[in-house]
C-alpha cells in the first residue's frame, strides 16, 4: 500500500503559526483571567506605591449562568475592603484603583473625615499610620472631610484611596457602577522606585527614557521587599465606640444598639 507524503510546513510557518497561538492566548488571558497594572499615583498610598506593578483579576467577577459554573469557577461578590481596578466613571478609557468602602444599600457618610456605614464608625486598620484625623485648627474641606450622608444605589461602590487626603475617589465623581469593575488586584508582582513624572508621563519618548532608566537602575531601583507582596481582602471592623471610650452618642442610643448594629453589619459582611 502506498502512503501518501504531506508536504512538509516551512520553519517559518511553523514559527508564525506558533507566534499567532501564543499571541491569541495572551489576548485572551489578559482579557478574561489576569491582567497587568502599574500603579502611576499616590492615591493608594502606603499600602500601594508609585513604581508598584500588580497582576489583577478579572475572572473573579465574570458573569456565571448555570449552578455548574457558580461551582467550577472561582466567582465571587465584591466585598469591602477589595482593591478593584476598574474604568473611571468620566473618563472611561482611563484606569483607576481605589478600595471599595460602602455596599450597595448602604447609608454611606464622612465626618470630619471618619466613615460611618448606616450611621456606624468604621475601623480601617489597613491605614495603619494614616488613620484619618482632623488636627485641632485645621480647615475642614467639603466632600474631602465631611460627605454625605447618601444612599449607595444597587450595583454601585463607594470607592475610596487609602490616602485619603490625596485621592480622586467616590467622594468627587459618586459611587461606581459594577459594570465599571475590571477586576481585583491580586498580587505585586514588581516594584520599582522610578521618578514620579516619568512615570506619570505617555508618548514614545516618555516610554524610550522609562526603559532606559529601568535597565540602567534595576537593581538599585527595585523594591524587593515588596515584591509578590499578597493583596488579600482585609476586613473592616465596625467601631461601636466614641474616642472618649463610651457609646458614641452621635450613632446609636444605648450599649445595646451601639453592639447590635456591629453584629448587624458583621453577618452583612462576612454572610451575604
Amino acid at each position: 500500500m502506498n502512503s501518501v507524503n504531506l508536504p512538509r510546513k516551512s520553519t517559518v510557518r511553523e514559527y508564525f503559526e506558533s507566534i499567532v497561538i501564543a499571541v491569541i492566548l495572551a489576548l485572551f488571558i489578559r482579557t478574561w483571567v489576569v491582567q497587568a497594572f502599574k500603579i502611576p499615583t499616590g492615591s493608594m498610598e502606603q499600602n500601594l506605591l508609585i513604581g508598584d506593578h500588580l497582576l489583577v483579576n478579572k475572572f473573579v467577577f465574570g458573569p456565571v449562568v448555570t449552578d455548574f459554573e457558580r461551582v467550577v469557577l472561582p466567582e465571587a461578590d465584591v466585598r469591602r475592603g477589595d482593591i478593584l481596578v476598574f474604568k473611571y466613571p468620566q473618563e472611561p478609557e482611563r484606569d483607576f484603583i481605589k478600595r471599595v468602602i460602602g455596599l450597595p444599600g448602604e447609608n454611606f457618610e464622612v465626618r470630619r473625615k471618619q466613615v460611618y456605614i448606616d450611621g456606624v464608625r468604621l475601623d480601617e486598620p489597613y491605614l495603619g499610620n494614616q488613620l484619618p484625623t482632623l488636627e485641632s485648627g485645621a480647615v475642614v474641606l467639603d466632600r474631602r472631610d465631611n460627605f454625605g450622608p447618601i444612599t449607595v444605589p444597587d450595583n454601585h461602590y463607594f470607592m475610596m484611596g487609602d490616602n485619603r487626603d490625596n485621592s480622586e475617589d467616590s467622594r468627587f465623581w459618586g459611587p461606581l457602577p459594577g459594570s465599571h469593575i475590571k477586576g481585583k488586584a491580586m498580587m505585586i508582582y514588581w516594584s520599582y522606585e522610578g521618578s514620579q513624572p516619568l512615570i506619570a508621563r505617555t508618548g514614545l519618548r516618555a516610554t524610550i527614557r522609562r526603559l532606559g532608566s529601568t535597565i540602567l537602575n534595576f537593581f538599585s531601583g527595585t523594591r524587593w521587599n515588596r515584591m509578590f507582596h499578597q493583596l488579600g481582602s482585609k476586613a473592616v471592623l465596625l467601631r461601636p465606640y466614641s474616642e472618649d471610650g463610651g457609646a458614641d452618642s452621635n450613632n446609636c442610643g444605648t450599649f445595646f444598639d451601639c453592639n447590635f448594629k456591629v453584629l448587624t453589619h458583621a453577618h452583612r459582611q462576612f454572610f451575604q
